[in-house]
């Protein structure tokens, strides 16, 4: 084992650390123990050795390793990260006197596993200047790394998607500019209906777009007005009863009580329900019931859309509300993942609420929680 050890220490070059003034035990205060077991971040400490000394729990979820495995050991060898054997992040930290944060590098979990990392490193220094150890925290970006890589294939995928809708636009165009005269009536209207079909993309795509990004940045606000919600469900109701009879499917309006006024902003409002009946039809491949459903408090109107499709994986619920996340639905053209995006960004516009219930091949229920009257 002492071999292991130097042999890993001769690796990773600790000189110019472990010539430091020699380290300084820390008393255990249970306080600081306790917040630093607490706080959702890895969290490790080493002497000036690079011998940890200390291993908090998250540290233990992220890296697999228990704290009694990892104490005593050189952090490079439990971590065995992407930066240890070329620059680690650590070691200069306790070498120049200065903290380094939010450096994104790996580790490699204890059954093998690498793990995408955002980490901050400090040294520990006593009132006197004198080395005492490091702190390095860090957590798992694997998430956000997931997210990246699938924004930046949805982005290609949309950058694509409107080169072909224009580039179909632009064919059945020249086509009638140069052969005009022997073009037909019908064969023109047909044409037209072409264009105009995948001109109706490319304006669903750039709204979807540019509305995501108003709401995040906050510079589309709700325009509120006292509007009648039994008038605008109705409205939906007969906008989607043909379109749900055409998919096979039965929409039914079920009211617990008359709605009285709310404070929204209509248009948006429609926005959010008319994208969950979308999704509704869209997923329920054909068979079964949506519902749309109310209730209310003395404070707050909750609608409820529930359909009979093919629900949600339970991997996925956690993220269904995530810009660009698309999950396992199988279904085919199934939008680029900005929709429920920006229908939670316009429900919390509304100091309200969204959340769903699940489970695969028995449905799913989106619940908006919306307060009757908006106070500034």
């Amino acid at each position: 084992m002492e071999a292991k050890k130097n042999s890993f220490k001769e690796d990773y070059d600790t000189s110019g650390v472990e010539d430091m003034p020699s380290q300084i035990q820390l008393e255990s205060v249970p306080f600081f123990k306790f917040i630093i077991n607490s706080v959702p971040v890895g969290i490790l400490t080493v002497n000036s050795d690079l011998k940890i000394t200390g291993f908090n729990p998250w540290a233990e979820k992220i890296t697999g390793y228990g704290a009694e495995e990892a104490v005593g050991k050189y952090c490079g060898e439990i971590l065995k990260g992407g930066l240890c054997r070329s620059g680690c992040p650590l070691k200069v930290a306790l070498r120049e006197k200065q903290s380094l944060s939010l450096i994104e590098s790996t580790i490699r979990s204890k059954n093998g596993e690498v793990v995408p990392i955002r980490m901050s490193v400090a040294g520990l220094f006593d009132s006197e200047g004198n080395l005492i150890g490091g702190v390095e925290s860090f957590h798992d970006i694997s998430r956000i790394k997931s997210l990246e890589r699938e924004k930046d294939n949805l982005l290609s995928m949309c950058a694509h998607d409107m080169k072909s809708s224009l580039s179909i636009i632009g064919g059945f165009v020249l086509r009638l500019l140069r052969k005009s005269k022997d073009v037909d009536l019908e064969k023109m209207i047909t044409y037209l209906q072409i264009i105009q079909k995948e001109t109706q993309k490319l304006e669903n795509l750039i709204n979807d777009f540019l509305e995501y990004s108003r709401l995040q940045t906050g510079k589309l606000r709700p325009n509120f007005s006292t509007t009648s919600l039994d008038r605008e469900l109705l409205d939906l109701f007969d906008a989607y009863k043909l379109k749900a009879s055409e998919s096979g499917l039965d929409l039914e309006l079920v009211n617990d009580q008359e709605m009285i006024l709310i404070d929204v902003d209509a248009s948006q409002l429609r926005r959010v329900l008319t994208n969950l009946l979308d999704n509704a039809i869209k997923f329920s491949k054909g068979k079964g019931k949506i519902k749309i459903m109310t209730h209310q408090d003395d404070k707050e109107v909750t609608i409820i859309i529930k359909d009979e499709g093919i629900g949600i994986e339970q991997e996925d619920l956690p993220f269904i509300f995530d810009a660009f996340h698309k999950g396992k639905s199988g279904v085919k053209n199934s939008g680029v993942g900005l929709g429920l995006a920006g229908v939670k960004s316009i429900v919390e516009a509304h100091r309200g609420t969204i959340s769903v219930k699940s489970e695969p091949g028995k449905g799913s229920t989106f619940i908006v929680t919306l307060p009757k009257i908006q106070r500034n």
